[in-house]
């Protein structure tokens, strides 16, 4: 499973959905968009051209057995499936 976080600095949705996959026992790589150009591009970018299309941080992208997601904000609905998934055998 490929779990990214894409985030930005004193984002409170973004620290508490990163350790809500810590404390699921999840490391997901983490990617600061404040210092990452490209990736801040690749979230807000329209869809038809590639991108994602958010505008609020973070932007949670995990793929998994050829099926993938992404969001944005704090969902815990959403974190708790891909936990589910990720630990599922």
């Amino acid at each position: 499973m490929s779990l990214t976080i894409y985030t930005k600095p004193g984002c409170f949705p973004c620290r508490k959905t990163i350790e809500k996959f810590q404390d699921a026992g999840l490391i997901p790589q983490i990617v600061d968009i404040s210092t990452t150009p490209a990736a801040r591009e690749y979230i807000t970018g329209d869809p038809a051209d590639g991108g994602l299309g958010y505008s609020q941080a973070p932007v949670v992208v995990y793929a998994k057995d050829g099926t993938e997601d992404h969001w944005s904000g704090l969902n815990p609905t959403k974190i708790s499936h891909v936990i589910a998934l990720a630990t599922s055998t």
